[in-house]
């Protein structure tokens, strides 16, 4: 089994200091194979909310970080830096590598860039990073859990505008679907959500789950506590968990918890009383968290 847990939207600079230490806490106990973290860990892109979000991501368990931009970490009123070196105090601060990727004998993770320095808000993918797609998943085999982190999504919740969309989805989408991409996890949005990718894509025989994740850290909830999520991976099952702040108890807590199989038609959630029989770890106490009351 695999532990990864995903953050979104840090957003220091616009922090609510109060969830810092819990969540770290929290990341601490749960003991995590792998960090994603998909994009805006600033505000505005300058160099002491880089430095602080350099701090945080160094205070996490010692495991492999797939982190992106989102952007946020692109400047917005620095219009040379913005067009000529946008992702400059990024690849300073957070990391170099804007093609992240991870793989072990269970789970292979690509990062991909899609923050732009033509948009202020919408991302993409280019041509160049869809051949990447098919370089880095396609070689493994579909017992391995194949995970893509971007900021911008792939899928979003109904009743969300279609503009939120990553740029050229449709493209990227027959790549995905070709190396058999398990799950998409992004952010952007700041509010949690889990789904499918089959309503939206009609590729037949494949549907990847799309996992968004909430603000980790930011003031910016837009009527949604704090949260992250933790993925539990063992194929062919995954066990997507979402942990929400709860103000009056100082803490995170799990808050939802979905389970999915793999099937020939692609992930399918499971009933409650089905997930009820499945064993990911028994030596994981992360799998038996409590419900809040």
């Amino acid at each position: 089994m695999r532990t990864l847990v995903h953050l979104s939207d840090l957003h220091f600079g616009r922090l609510d200091a109060r969830v810092v230490e819990p969540l770290l806490e929290t990341i601490r106990e749960i003991g995590p194979d792998v960090v994603a973290v998909s994009g805006d860990l600033t505000q505005r892109a300058r160099s002491e909310q880089f430095k602080a979000a350099r701090a945080f991501l160094d205070a996490l368990p010692r495991v492999p970080q797939v982190v992106v931009p989102g952007n946020h970490d692109v400047p917005l009123y620095n219009v040379w830096a913005r067009f000529a070196q946008p992702l400059a105090k990024f690849r300073r601060y957070i990391t170099d590598d804007l093609e992240p990727f991870f793989a072990d004998e269970e789970i292979a993770t690509l990062g991909l860039n899609t923050a732009r320095a033509l948009t202020t808000k919408h991302g993409r993918v280019n041509r160049r990073q869809v051949a990447r797609i098919r370089e880095r998943l396609c070689p493994f085999s579909d017992e391995i859990v194949k995970l893509v982190v971007t900021h911008h999504p792939f899928d979003v919740p109904a009743g969300t505008d279609a503009r939120e969309l990553v740029g050229r989805a449709e493209v990227a989408m027959e790549a995905l679907a070709a190396c058999g991409a398990d799950v998409l996890l992004a952010g952007h949005l700041h509010v949690s959500h889990t789904g499918h990718t089959a309503k939206r894509y009609r590729i037949a025989h494949r549907s990847a789950l799309v996992v968004q994740a909430g603000t980790a850290t930011s003031t910016r909830g837009r009527g949604e506590a704090n949260s992250f999520n933790v993925l539990l991976v063992k194929h062919p099952y995954i066990n997507v968990q979402r942990h929400a702040w709860q103000s009056a108890q100082k803490t995170f807590t799990l808050a939802a918890s979905e389970h999915f199989q793999h099937t020939l038609a692609g992930w399918v959630r499971l009933s409650d009383e089905t997930a009820a029989g499945i064993s990911y770890d028994e030596q994981s106490d992360a799998l038996q968290p409590h419900m809040p009351a």
